[in-house]
């Protein structure tokens, strides 16, 4: 930390002693920024974090990826609001209602949906998320009494609001959580890495990346498959003969063995999020190591797991951007690239 960051801290952390009657903790004006914050009481060290929170107003259209306090006020009659709430794979959000002060009985509402839903399709998908659909909703209007915080099941989620009068406003608080076993994800890049685990666990997780991307699976592995010799997959290769390619484009139809099984991967793709609507480009259900190959310039590819919960599943890819002229090749296909097509 620089010598300047360093005095400016001390002397917020001073003046804030002082006004606690806590300046008996600090006598030495050599002490480490981190001795400095384990001497202070514990209700000035919760207090430290929230004067140094990130603040902004909300837009009634908006997107947040960041920690902070975030205020609304209607300057006229907003009847149709949303913002969109994202973290990284291995977070959870919790937003808090700070303060609010709308019109419930006027019609006014703030309800939180743990996902997003855009253009009426949902993340996670019914079929995917842990709780019944009318449990994703959450009301103030109708809790706010009771529940002061609501949290996801995965790494995005968002606030419906309608305000009717100008000058109605509230402020919600957005914290971010570290999530031990990430299931269902949408992710913030075009390109990266990941590896997807579900630890016997009776459930679908599901990663969505929202661009045409060129996918490299590199490890594939269901427990009930750990003891079948695993084949070396080539590029584009894929454990069955009922794939194929078209200008290095993967298409396929169901794989024999994956129908009946309970525990396999699926590769998605299609133009909404609800994964449930997507359409399949392949099955795997054959333990492998990669690395394999495709391109898939869908608007959503999704990468998704079922697992029984018997086994540990895992599955690591990484993922890039396709650029203008893969895509255009796509496009120019003699046969027509159904992400295009529907």
């Amino acid at each position: 930390m620089e010598r300047t960051f360093r005095e400016q801290l001390f002397f917020l952390l001073l003046c804030l002693s002082v006004l606690k009657g806590d300046c008996r903790y600090i006598e030495n004006n050599d002490i480490s920024k981190d001795e400095l914050y384990s001497l202070l009481s514990a209700d000035l060290r919760r207090e430290i974090p929230d004067l140094l929170m990130y603040r902004r107003p909300l837009r009634c259209l908006d997107m947040v990826a960041m920690e902070g306090q975030f205020t609304f006020t209607a300057e006229s009659p907003q009847l149709s609001c949303a913002a969109f709430f994202m973290a990284e794979p291995t977070e959870l959000i919790t937003v808090e209602y700070d303060s609010v002060d709308i019109d419930c009985s006027g019609g006014d509402f703030i309800t939180m949906f743990d996902g997003w839903v855009m253009k009426g399709e949902k993340f996670p998908s019914s079929q995917d998320h842990p709780l019944p659909l009318h449990e994703r909703y959450v009301d103030y209007c109708s809790s706010g009494s009771v529940r002061k915080s609501v949290h996801s099941s995965q790494n995005v989620a968002m606030v419906f609001f309608r305000i009717h009068s100008a000058g109605s406003s509230f402020t919600l608080t957005v914290r971010k959580h570290i999530n031990p076993f990430p299931c269902n994800v949408i992710s913030q890049s075009p390109e990266g890495s990941y590896t997807m685990v579900i630890p016997q666990q009776h459930r679908n997780c599901s990663f969505s990346i929202i661009y045409p991307v060129a996918i490299d699976i590199s490890e594939f592995s269901l427990g009930h498959h750990n003891n079948f010799p695993k084949r070396k997959l080539t590029g584009g290769e894929l454990p069955s003969t009922s794939t194929f390619h078209v200008n290095n484009h993967l298409f396929s139809r169901s794989l024999p063995g994956c129908a009946e099984s309970e525990d396999y991967v699926q590769l998605l793709g299609g133009s909404g999020i609800d994964t449930s609507k997507l359409l399949p480009i392949t099955d795997l259900c054959i333990t492998f190591t990669g690395p394999t190959h495709m391109k898939i310039a869908c608007e959503n590819t999704v990468v998704r797991m079922v697992s029984s919960g018997r086994f540990v599943s895992r599955v690591s890819f990484s993922y890039r951007l396709l650029d203008s002229q893969e895509l255009q090749t796509i496009k120019l296909n003699n046969v027509e690239d159904f992400c295009f097509s529907n």
